[in-house]
């Protein structure tokens, strides 16, 4: 594949993990309205997982993958899906859209703490500047009175933070575990596993079952755009770059989706967006901006250290 296809991939996969996973908080909070959480992502994973297996079949894609493999693929997708994904959904009977993706916001600063203790990787300066700015920017966003006086938020909070914890070890997980090298049965492998112990999960909740003939038609329309869009899609591209960029930069996403959900909730399901929502958002957004230039400020740094050395020599 050439460099210029390459980086053409890498932006459409940053472009899914950051405006369609931005749109799955709402999605999520009208479906969950209407249906039980972990029904919901099970039937939404399970349903993508099987569409995948079809389309590789049409492509002529071997899905065929060593056991190790598909013990790999077993322990990511509890940690993205079963565990990562499904108490989110939980979690969103309680809180907003936009705030439930405003909590994760706070996950590229796990992702660095879990590199350093894990793998004993250092800290870049840069990143740290913009892992602040994440956390100025949350605080701002969080500590309102119309988030915090809502009733139940706070379970809804602690256990989105053991989510993204969940989420964050399953990141580093994925860039070092021995995986199917194409990224669509990858995908697949994940998606099926994982809604399958969904599936598991919603039975000893002893959650109730519903035909999806019986969902209203904005809840069916949601599910369709979640199984495509929001996991077909969206984590497929997030499993490709947890191969090709760092994990720091990867856990951006989850500074660019508040802003997509606070939009959303806004304007589909009425959630106030205040001036200091804003401020915060424009805060968010400078830290993705100082942890994705780090490597670039890095070399101009370099580059005009040199242009000083030359300058001073005769």
């Amino acid at each position: 594949m050439s460099k210029s296809n390459n980086t053409t991939l890498i932006i459409l996969a940053f472009f899914s993990i950051y405006v369609i996973w931005g749109s799955t908080y709402l999605l999520n909070k009208i479906a969950v309205a209407e249906l039980p959480p972990f029904m919901l992502a099970a039937v939404r994973f399970v349903t993508a997982g099987i569409f995948i297996f079809i389309l590789c079949k049409f492509l002529g894609i071997s899905i065929a993958i060593s056991k190790k493999q598909l013990l790999n693929t077993i322990i990511a997708g509890f940690l993205f899906l079963t565990f990562g994904n499904g108490v989110v959904v939980w979690a969103l009977k309680y809180v907003d859209s936009g705030f439930a993706a405003l909590e994760i916001s706070a996950q590229p600063l796990l992702v660095l703490i879990l590199m350093r203790i894990l793998q004993g990787k250092k800290i870049q300066p840069m990143s740290i500047v913009g892992v602040i700015l994440g956390i100025i920017g949350i605080y701002l966003l969080v500590s309102q009175k119309e988030v915090l006086s809502k009733e139940n938020s706070i379970i809804g909070m602690v256990m989105i933070f053991v989510c993204m914890i969940s989420w964050g070890y399953g990141s580093l997980f994925v860039g070092r575990a021995d995986l199917p090298k194409n990224y669509f049965v990858n995908t697949g492998y994940q998606m099926l596993t994982g809604g399958i112990m969904l599936f598991i999960a919603s039975i000893l909740f002893g959650e109730t079952w519903s035909s999806p003939l019986e969902w209203s038609p904005s809840v069916q329309l949601t599910m369709v755009l979640l199984i495509v869009f929001g996991s077909i899609v969206a984590f497929t591209s997030f499993n490709y770059l947890l191969k090709v960029v760092s994990p720091e930069k990867v856990a951006t996403s989850t500074y660019v989706n508040p802003i997509i959900a606070l939009l959303l909730g806004w304007y589909f399901l009425d959630e106030q967006i205040t001036l200091q929502s804003i401020i915060a958002a424009v805060i968010l957004l400078t830290g993705v901006y100082f942890i994705n230039t780090r490597k670039k400020l890095v070399l101009l740094s370099r580059f005009s250290g040199k242009m000083a050395s030359k300058s001073k020599s005769p």
